[in-house]
């Protein structure tokens, strides 16, 4: 069951990145959860220290927790997009 919702909340998380990065035309709903994912351990590692918060893959479900995630996920399409069009948008 912790796998379904960790599966959830990372395709929302990505789905989120992905509009505020405007990719959203250009992913389907399995790259947003791998976004979602991959943003989350990238968040954990970066932000959450600095938040003093853990990550949605670390089972920290709070505001704080799904920031840290999302922001993450934010870095992890801002650095695709520089090796994919050559600037961040």
């Amino acid at each position: 069951m912790n796998f379904i919702i960790w599966l959830i909340v990372g395709g929302i998380i990505g789905w989120v990145a992905s509009l505020i990065m405007k990719r959203d035309a250009q992913q389907g709903i399995i790259l947003n959860i791998v976004v979602g994912i991959v943003g989350s351990f990238l968040g954990g590692w970066l932000i959450a220290p600095l938040l003093g918060t853990g990550t949605v893959n670390s089972g920290d479900f709070s505001i704080m927790g799904l920031v840290s995630s999302l922001i993450g996920a934010v870095v992890l399409l801002l650095i695709i997009n520089l090796f994919t069009r050559g600037r961040a948008r």
